[in-house]
């Protein structure tokens, strides 16, 4: 995966981070270049939910229904991986991915299912 890696300035929003992550423990080191194909929303933020293709190892943000209220369906060949743990431009999605940890899930971006939950098992969904 290549990013862009200039430093044009640009602002986004990242004044509920705090409030969305609430404990970081662990994470990717380095954190992850996420593959946005197909990800229209501007910016991803804090307390999305991060996959990552089996075949390829390859990190993606998790896929939003059209309407921007919820995740789609996870994809075939694709498994959780952790969370986005500070809000990035998604034109310049180098995240850090918490693998361990407690989110806010009333905070997060899009509503936090069952399945994610379980296979999530490092990361403690909680409402604050």
């Amino acid at each position: 995966m290549t990013t862009n890696l200039s430093n044009e300035p640009e602002v986004v929003d990242t004044s509920l981070d705090g409030v969305v992550i609430r404990n970081y423990i662990d994470g990717l080191p380095g954190g992850a270049s996420l593959d946005v194909t197909g990800y229209t929303p501007t910016v991803i933020k804090a307390g999305h939910i991060v996959i990552r293709e089996t075949a390829t190892g390859v990190h993606k943000v998790m896929p939003v229904t059209a309407d921007g209220t919820a995740y789609a369906a996870k994809p075939d060949g694709h498994e959780y991986r952790g969370v986005v743990s500070a809000t990035r431009l998604a034109s310049k999605p180098m995240c850090p991915v918490m693998l361990r940890g407690t989110v806010n899930e009333v905070a997060s971006p899009y509503p936090v299912t069952a399945e994610m939950k379980t296979a999530l098992p490092h990361i403690l969904f909680t409402q604050d």
